[in-house]
């Protein structure tokens, strides 16, 4: 069985925290997937060098999905090949990196960073974290194994609020590559939404494992509730 049966219909957990956020640490992130793994989670999907390292000496057994952030705007997930080998190199069985059709740091194209990247990592499986519906295919024809969602609201203008379960719906129908659905996805509802859709798989980051954003959203409902004015 690969990694990509493995979590087929399955949860996948983000496991991450923004630096100086009270969980940013190696061994806070490893709790949180170890939450997330008792809680019924496939995999878990993590960023950052030391954190990908701990998750893999502590979670042998477990699928992970990798990638780093360099920098917070632009591409700026796996943004190099020197990124994406780096992640490989810490043992994940999946680099995710940035999939959109914006230039790369390095100047490489997709296509010559996932090439490269299989040549010196023949094992690892590359997830593009794409924006549209163009990506996701530009991303198939440049060799990826598998297009997520993640992106999607994040290459330009306001954040929507929802999922976008319409592009999730479009790349399930159109890429003969297996589509996960990533952002925004808040409910469990939402999550059983995107495989009605035709998602392989579902990743959820913030609603499960980012505490202080969950809080801030009931704090600020109670703060605006009629009862309160």
């Amino acid at each position: 069985m690969t990694v990509l049966d493995t979590i087929r219909g399955r949860l996948v957990v983000s496991c991450q925290a923004d630096p100086g956020e009270p969980l940013d640490a190696p061994a806070h992130i490893v709790a949180l997937a170890r939450s997330a793994l008792r809680g019924g989670a496939a995999a878990i999907r993590a960023q950052g060098l030391p954190d990908l390292r701990a998750l893999r000496a502590a979670l042998p057994g477990t699928p992970l999905i990798g990638l780093v952030k360099d920098g917070g705007s632009g591409v700026y997930i796996t943004p190099t090949l020197a990124h994406a080998e780096a992640v490989a190199a810490t043992g994940v069985e999946i680099v995710a990196l940035d999939g959109t059709r914006r230039p790369r740091p390095d100047g490489l194209s997709l296509a010559e960073t996932v090439a490269r990247l299989r040549e010196r990592h023949p094992a690892v499986l590359v997830m593009a974290d794409v924006g549209d519906a163009a990506d996701g295919h530009a991303a198939v024809a440049a060799g990826v194994d598998v297009v997520s969602t993640t992106l999607s609201g994040y290459t330009g203008g306001a954040v929507p609020h929802d999922p976008d379960l319409p592009l999730i719906a479009t790349l399930a129908a159109t890429l003969p590559v297996p589509v996960v659905a990533e952002g925004r996805i808040n409910t469990p509802e939402e999550a059983a939404e995107a495989l009605r859709r035709g998602a392989h798989a579902v990743v959820v980051g913030t609603a499960i494992t980012r505490p202080a954003v969950v809080t801030s959203r009931f704090a600020a409902a109670l703060v605006t509730s009629p009862e309160m004015s």
